[in-house]
């Protein structure tokens, strides 16, 4: 299919997924790094509490607490540089 048909169907709103090789589609800036940190053995039993309340893994809770602290600092320093 020419680039124009499938911007087309696209911009009519036909369903293009079964024109799309959805097996090497990549989510950009969302693979997976592994990393380790040490946290002192308070830290990990407060984790473990809050993890506990809310249902989920300690994993979870840290991944959800350090996506928010950034994205609040990311939007806080883009505020800061607007005139």
């Amino acid at each position: 299919m020419k680039a124009k048909t499938f911007d087309a169907q696209f911009d009519e709103g036909v369903d293009i997924t079964t024109s799309l090789d959805l097996s090497k589609a990549k989510r950009v800036l969302l693979q997976q790094k592994r990393v380790n940190v040490d946290f002192p053995a308070w830290m990990i039993d407060a984790l473990d509490r809050e993890a506990g309340k809310l249902g989920v893994t300690r994993q979870s809770i840290i991944k959800v607490w350090l996506a928010e602290r950034l994205e609040g600092s990311v939007s806080k320093n883009s505020s800061n540089s607007m005139p």
